[in-house]
């Protein structure tokens, strides 16, 4: 096989193992018969867009009321240095789904009709290469019901749609609620479009609650990437104009209100002490987009920087009787590492046959005494370009052109920024370098840099990963889907 091809790909041996919904294979029908308490645990994924660290209460937000998501953070571990792989929409995704840099499977900088886009939009036709083993693919070999409920920004072509990738259903719209058309899809169908999307939300929260009633008897993993709080922002009206946070308020407000509702459909389903749940955002605020954009404060900047405003997110992860009640993580972990610790958790073999880059965190998750991030180092990708590294408390940062536009959301060049050292732990907002200072520090984290450019490349320096793997190709005149 040719992963460069066009592709309709054949599924890996291992998932041809798994014939039909979970619910209905014999694979399953001894966990039918056993308790809940038995079975192997739930996952749940609650994914918003462009939604900022900040924008959750017990995160900090000053106007923005989350009683379900703090009372979770109380119930469950608040993570205070949890990144996303990517700072915009579509590699985020992909190294959700893969436990991947985005650059290792090509979703990080895609083929347009002309140039290359850092997200897919609807005239690409390119996707989620099918030979990436998925989260949901994983799951599945063991038996699990999957569905995807809400953005997915993977390919919009058939060969990458979610039912393509794991999920035994989806509904949706396939990829950011301002690109158009705006079709709401199902499965593989458009039902509505445009989609109304102020009622969205509400939409995606009633199919939520749909599946865990139907599934409660086996083992599920609901994804739930909301298109909300990207812009432009939509609200129902039991909602609008409710939050002291303006129309952003409103909209987080609603979300906040999901969160619950599907936290209450898992109690009322009876399987809530087995479920584990975590909520987190694909990147940071949208700046450029004023008061409906979102704030990452203490952090610098926003969306599409490699500032910690653009990559680090909130966090907050529930489990009862295995993730103590009110406890906080200061240590680094990543969206990748959902991935293998789902894996793990579930029994289900993570390939070996490639580079994974997340890592198993239960011990983290489990409050496990002295527990330290198995990350001796994070990168901080723009595209297919390398900006930063964070090992410990040190973030090194190369001389790059800064986008002030971007940091900011106003009108000016770009300005060089010199290669700069900073301490997370004492400047979480990146304003002052202590290179001079620490020039042994600066050295080692230099190393650290030149391993992830001959691993998974930079364009920066115009040097290729020795181990990359590609995006995947549609060609509709070839395509049996056509």
């Amino acid at each position: 096989m040719n992963p460069t091809n066009n592709v309709e790909m054949p599924r890996r041996e291992f998932l041809r193992r798994v014939a039909g919904a979970a619910c209905g294979t014999a694979m399953i029908s001894s966990l039918l018969q056993a308790s809940a308490s038995e079975r192997p645990p739930n996952f749940v994924i609650i994914f918003t867009d462009d939604q900022g660290y900040a924008d959750v209460g017990c995160f900090g937000a000053p106007d923005i009321k989350t009683p379900r998501l703090d009372r979770m953070a109380t119930e469950g571990m608040r993570f205070t240095d949890f990144y996303s792989a990517a700072p915009v929409c579509t590699p985020s995704r992909a190294a959700l789904m893969t436990g991947c840099y985005p650059q290792r499977v090509g979703m990080a900088e895609m083929p347009r009709k002309k140039g290359r886009g850092h997200v897919i939009f609807p005239d690409m036709t390119c996707g989620l290469n099918p030979d990436e083993v998925t989260i949901a693919e994983l799951l599945k070999s063991k038996g699990y019901a999957t569905a995807c409920v809400g953005k997915w920004h993977l390919g919009h072509k058939p060969p990458f749609l979610p039912t393509r990738n794991g999920f035994d259903s989806y509904f949706g719209i396939p990829y950011s609620n301002d690109m158009k058309p705006s079709p709401l899809m199902r499965n593989e169908e458009t039902v509505e479009e445009p989609a109304n999307q102020d009622t969205l939300t509400e939409r995606y929260t009633e199919e939520a609650v749909r599946f865990i009633r139907e599934n409660k008897e086996c083992p599920f993993f609901l994804y739930m990437p909301h298109n909300m709080p990207h812009t432009p922002l939509h609200v129902s009206d039991r909602f609008r104009g409710k939050s002291a946070g303006g129309l952003y308020g409103d909209v987080i407000e609603m979300i906040d209100w999901s969160v619950g509702t599907v936290l209450d459909a898992l109690t009322e389903a009876g399987v809530d002490g087995n479920t584990l749940v975590v909520f987190t955002s694909d990147n940071g605020p949208w700046y450029s987009q004023g008061e409906d954009g979102g704030h990452a404060t203490p952090f610098r900047a926003g969306k599409g920087t490699t500032f910690e405003g653009g990559m680090r997110e909130p966090c907050i992860m529930r489990w009862p009787g295995h993730i103590p009640a009110g406890s906080v993580c200061h240590e680094l972990a990543t969206t990748m590492d959902i991935l293998p610790t789902f894996a793990g958790i579930a029994g289900a073999a993570v390939p070996t046959d490639r580079t994974i880059d997340g890592k198993d965190i239960l011990p983290l998750i489990s409050g496990e005494a002295n527990a330290k991030t198995p990350h001796e180092a994070f990168f901080y990708y723009n595209g297919n370009q390398l900006d930063a590294v964070r090992s410990g408390d040190w973030k090194l940062r190369v001389a790059t052109p800064l986008r002030e536009e971007q940091i900011r959301g106003l009108p000016a060049k770009d300005i060089e920024s010199p290669e700069a050292l900073f301490n997370l732990r004492t400047d979480p907002g990146e304003q002052k370098s202590v290179i001079s200072d620490h020039p042994e520090i600066a050295e080692r984290l230099r190393g650290l840099l030149q391993q992830a450019r001959e691993d998974l490349g930079d364009a920066r320096t115009a040097t290729v990963g020795k181990n990359v793997r590609p995006v995947g190709l549609w060609n509709e005149s070839e395509s049996p889907d056509a």
